[in-house]
């Protein structure tokens, strides 16, 4: 029997293939979809069915894609949706893969018409459940994507989903959810590589709710929706098909004469960055990419990219949607520098010398762009709080005619910051590379929760 899991780093998703006896199925695949066929041709099979557990807000859903490469059937969950492709998934349908079956289960809660698959032997014994986003390691799906007006339904729902569909399955059945880690579907996915029904009991937090309102009240909160998942939701109910284009090499001057009409993507290191780019570029460390290109990148230009890792890049902003690439700065910022052109910088300090410049009376406007998290724990008097995912709606809290200091808990943050406020007009800004553990001022101390 053919099992595997396939995970697409950053937005940290989930998707499973499984087979037995030359056919297969998929569950909830990528958009870049190659990796599929490659295991069902490596394994002497082929991709029959393609099964969706919701009309997903954070990727691309490869279907329509993997359907184009495989002829297989789509079956979409959230039949209230005016889907343009597939057909819709029903509750106590079955799909038979060799010696197993695939039975969908109706779990509600995270959309309203979500669906789980339950891998099942031929005995009719539960071996797996494939829980989408209703149930999570260390967490439960988000409940507030039709407006926390809705949220308490929907933990409701999702309640009724989990408790009564999905954990009576027994403690011993494989859950695999379609994210890990890192996800903006939860805000609490923990790092259990591999988790169980029984295992999400005893330490679930979610889970260990006393009562139905109880767990409707810990369920029901307003998370981060970053401005990509309406186009997300646009394409996941439409279809969509790559782009079949490779990313070209340019020349600095080719670069250059795109200036107005691209956005140029720089993913190198912040101190690279920060050292020489090219102006009006917008800085997001690779590892940051997934998180930040939905606040910071629109879709209305196409992307140059500047970094090392352009294929990875490429990678994780096509299954955000953005693959209208230009291309890339053949030779990098080196060929930039030697074909004369002008590059930009942005001035760095250490948290040491911000600190000697407080309290030796200087003036500083400090922006504090770390999670409300991390600024409840501790936060430095006097700073200004706008978290990164933020700054794109409230950049015109930050002054421009004063000296801006940036930071973050590294300099990684702040380094997106300034390069996002540099290409609107500010110009006296520096970022503060390191985090609260060199900061000693005195004039603006550390203050701590207690």
């Amino acid at each position: 029997m053919l099992f595997e899991r396939i995970v697409s780093e950053g937005l940290a998703h989930y998707s499973y293939i499984v087979g037995d006896r030359g056919s297969a199925v998929v569950i909830d695949p990528r958009l870049d979809c190659d990796v599929y066929v490659e295991i069902a041709s490596r394994n002497s099979m082929r991709i029959t069915d393609i099964l969706e557990t919701h009309r997903n807000e954070d990727y691309v859903i490869g279907s329509v894609e993997l359907s184009a490469l495989t002829g297989a059937s789509i079956w979409h969950a959230d039949p209230e949706l005016d889907y343009r492709y597939g057909a819709p998934a029903r509750d106590g349908q079955v799909w038979m893969i060799g010696s197993w079956q695939i039975e969908a289960i109706s779990a509600p809660g995270h959309t309203l018409g979500s669906m789980s698959y339950v891998l099942k032997d031929r005995s009719g014994v539960p071996h797996a459940v494939f829980t989408g986003d209703a149930l999570f390691a260390g967490d439960v799906g988000r409940v507030d994507l039709l407006g926390m007006d809705r949220a308490e339904e929907l933990a409701g729902m999702l309640y009724e989903s989990i408790f009564q569909r999905i954990l009576p399955l027994g403690d011993g059945v494989l859950l695999c959810p379609a994210h890990g880690p890192g996800s903006v579907c939860g805000s609490a996915i923990t790092d259990r590589p591999w988790t169980t029904i029984g295992l999400e009991r005893l330490h679930n937090p979610k889970l260990r709710a006393g009562s139905r309102d109880e767990f409707v009240k810990s369920a029901a909160a307003e998370l981060e929706r970053p401005p990509y998942f309406r186009r997300m939701e646009e394409l996941n109910i439409n279809g969509y098909r790559l782009r079949r284009r490779a990313v070209p090499p340019l020349s600095p001057e080719e670069v250059a004469d795109a200036l107005d009409e691209c956005v140029i993507l720089d993913t190198r290191s912040e101190v690279a960055y920060g050292g020489a780019h090219i102006p009006a570029s917008q800085f997001i460390w690779m590892d940051g990419l997934s998180a930040l290109a939905g606040w910071y990148l629109s879709y209305d230009k196409p992307v140059i990219l500047v970094g090392d890792e352009i294929d990875r890049a490429t990678r994780i902003l096509m299954r955000m949607g953005y693959d209208d690439i230009s291309g890339y700065l053949g030779g990098g910022m080196l060929a930039w520098h030697m074909s004369g052109l002008e590059s930009s910088s942005v001035r760095t300090v250490t948290v040491q010398e911000l600190c000697r410049h407080l309290d030796q009376g200087g003036q500083a406007w400090i922006l504090d762009v770390r999670s409300d998290e991390e600024v409840s724990g501790e936060r430095i008097s006097g700073a200004h709080h706008i978290h990164v995912t933020q700054l794109p709606g409230r950049m015109e809290e930050v002054p421009r005619e004063k000296a801006v200091y940036i930071f973050c808990g590294s300099g990684m943050r702040s380094m997106v910051a300034a390069s996002f406020l540099k290409r609107h007009g500010w110009r006296n800004i520096a970022v503060v590379l390191g985090g609260l553990a060199g900061w000693k001022s005195v004039t603006c101390p550390v203050v701590r929760r207690v």
